[in-house]
């Protein structure tokens, strides 16, 4: 181990949760050479959050350190679902979906990786394997081995089935790192065994095995579950600078030095008061991704909705279509997706409000006319023009 590589080494892994095995990057570094850094992705959704950019991140600092990435699109293990953390089986994606979201994935790492020194990959290159190659790589295994994984132990403990393509999930994503030469291999905590198993597997194919960097999972913004798109406590970094904004301020401040950390590679300035320290990550990471104009926008409409109360300055229109009276709980069912349900229990909690005033949760019918040309908002971030009010009534 050289000098300069353990350097490089503390640098690189600054905030990352495990290297391993210990002293293994280090090595890899001394050697003086340009990594090949590997990640590997399962397109099963479309959009890149914030969740992602962690490990995106950390690869661009390997970038920037002169290391090329191999960024592996998982078209093939995306179709058999990685079992990491789950107590049942995934469901599996249809083709055609995988395949778009894989280009919308593609496009999107580009907003935090260099394009000059990525190089991306699909494993259906090497995965769709003749039958005889897939002997060869499951005799690297044994299912000892793979029930060591806490989640099939659990599940095997809880007699909950597992099935034998889950089995061969890690045998695959291993495979990912023989087949492009691994030097490194990135992923979250949760690809722990995974990235362990990939060394063993390229031990069994003749090769130095990789290096392993795991980085800590970035909770959602519900600062309780890993943020995920199905449950809904996610930023992509494709939406709307105001929406990610809104959603930023909304971080537990017990999160947002893990935020800084992970995200902004930094600490926050502990004297600042919390507020404007997630005002000023909010402002930084809209910013990232859409410019700082559109991120200055985006505060400044979160403090005309949220601080000053009033509407944005653009409010889609809605024609009530001659309704008269209108039936509330109907119309903001119809025009926000929600169930009737729903809407009515917004408006027992005065989470419905016409030109900025509460609307009375006892009420569910109000005269067209006095809805003509008001702006309706249903809870923080949504609003509606009504239009149409002053149609003559029908007969």
């Amino acid at each position: 181990m050289t000098e300069s590589g353990s350097d490089e080494a503390r640098t690189l892994l600054g905030n990352a949760a495990e290297a391993l095995p210990e002293g293994a990057l280090e090595r890899k570094l001394g050697e003086g050479r340009a990594l090949r850094v590997k990640l590997g992705i399962d397109p099963t959704a479309p959009d890149i959050h914030l969740g992602h950019v962690v490990v995106l991140s950390k690869l661009r600092q390997f970038q920037d350190a002169g290391h090329l990435v191999v960024l592996i699109i998982g078209d093939y293990t995306a179709r058999v679902g990685d079992p990491s953390g789950l107590s049942q089986e995934r469901p599996q994606l249809d083709g055609d979906e995988i395949e778009r979201n894989a280009e919308t994935f593609k496009r999107q790492a580009f907003s935090v990786l260099d394009p000059e020194r990525t190089e991306v990959r699909r494993n259906g290159e090497w995965l769709d394997m003749a039958m005889e190659e897939l002997f060869r790589l499951a005799r690297t295994s044994t299912v000892a081995q793979l029930l060591e994984r806490d989640d099939f132990a659990k599940r095997h403990a809880e007699r909950r089935p597992i099935s034998i393509l889950e089995l061969l999930y890690p045998l695959l994503q291993g495979y990912d790192s023989v087949a492009v030469q691994a030097d490194v291999e990135l992923g979250g905590t949760d690809q722990k065994f995974n990235l362990l198993r990939a060394r063993e597997i390229q031990v069994a194919y003749g090769q130095a095995p990789q290096a392993v960097v795991t980085m800590p999972i970035l909770p959602g913004i519900d600062g309780v579950r890993r943020m995920s798109k199905s449950l809904g406590n996610y930023v992509a970094v494709t939406e709307p600078p105001e929406d990610a904004f809104g959603k930023l301020m909304r971080l537990p401040d017990a999160q947002m030095p893990l935020y800084y950390e992970l995200l902004l590679l930094r600490r926050p300035d502990p004297r600042r008061p919390a507020v404007e320290l997630k005002r000023a990550l909010a402002r930084e990471i809209v910013g990232r991704f859409h410019g700082e104009h559109a991120a200055l926008e985006a505060e400044g409409r979160f403090d005309r909705i949220h601080v000053e109360r009033e509407h944005p300055d653009e409010v889609p229109e809605l024609d009530l279509g001659g309704e008269d009276p209108v039936h509330l709980p109907a119309l903001i069912g119809a025009r926000f997706g929600l169930s009737r349900s729903e809407a009515r229990r917004l408006l027992a909690q005065g989470g419905v409000r016409l030109d900025g005033e509460a609307i009375d949760g006892e009420i569910l019918d109000l005269p067209a006319a006095r809805l003509d040309g008001a702006v309706l908002q249903v809870g923080k971030r949504r609003f509606v023009r009504l239009r149409g009010g002053s149609a003559a009534p029908p007969g």
